[in-house]
């Protein structure tokens, strides 16, 4: 049974007296344990998809029904409660907290949760330890490297054990050598973990190490690719 089940999925807003829709009546399913690219040209609806996933944002039409849950239906405490549960972001450009530092910034999604001290530190080392830079724990962000910064978000994005990892660009920012290194540790995190993974890039190399990747075009899809090369 599919994780996540998108039927007829629409987003549109309003710009001035244009209607723009960057989902059109998407119909989707991702199976738990998936690794997803996601490709096309800017404006094609990716990060929309992502967004409306993550609870982010809600879809103006259709049923986005994630572990059986139709996440639109939620209210708005119940869908944070949700997005906590389930959902870990990768953020392109970090999104680190500059004045805290990577144990305190991986910290912070576990504050939402009632967890002591001694729980929320085992949480935080164990993220840590996956990503490989426990070492780095004490540094703060300006101190990383562009590389470190991006573990140190996907330690935190993994810190609160969710089902999903949506991740925008995540190697967008970063060189080559840095860029390779986090997708091997995506794809880890894939095949040892059993987490499903959504990602957005625009580089057709990054999709190597996807399961498999889809085009989207104007908000819809427009093209399959089965069983990338790991």
């Amino acid at each position: 049974m599919s994780l996540i089940v998108c039927q007829g999925l629409t987003r549109e807003y309003k710009k001035g007296e244009n209607t723009i829709r960057p989902l059109d009546g998407l119909d989707l399913e991702i199976p738990r344990g998936d690794f997803l690219a996601l490709m096309g040209p800017s404006g094609s609806g990716k990060t929309t998809l992502l967004n409306l996933i993550a609870g982010i944002d809600s879809p103006t039409r259709g049923s986005l029904v994630i572990d059986n849950t139709e996440i639109a239906m939620l209210s708005r405490n119940k869908l944070a409660a949700w997005r906590s549960e389930h959902i870990g972001y990768v953020f392109q450009l970090y999104n680190l907290v500059p004045v805290l530092t990577a144990y305190e910034n991986v910290e912070l999604p576990l504050l939402l949760h009632r967890l002591s001290r001694a729980e929320r530190h085992q949480r935080i080392m164990t993220a840590l330890e996956h990503v490989g830079i426990i070492d780095r724990r004490q540094h703060f962000p300006r101190q990383l490297s562009g590389g470190q910064e991006q573990r140190v978000a996907i330690a935190r994005a993994i810190v609160t054990d969710p089902k999903i990892i949506v991740a925008d660009e995540p190697t967008g920012d970063l060189d080559k050598s840095s860029a390779h290194a986090v997708m091997e540790l995506l794809q880890s995190l894939n095949q040892d973990l059993g987490k499903t993974i959504i990602m957005v890039t625009h580089d057709p190399k990054i999709t190597e190490y996807a399961g498999r990747t889809l085009h989207l075009e104007n908000g819809r899809l427009v093209e399959q690719q089965k069983e990338a090369v790991a």
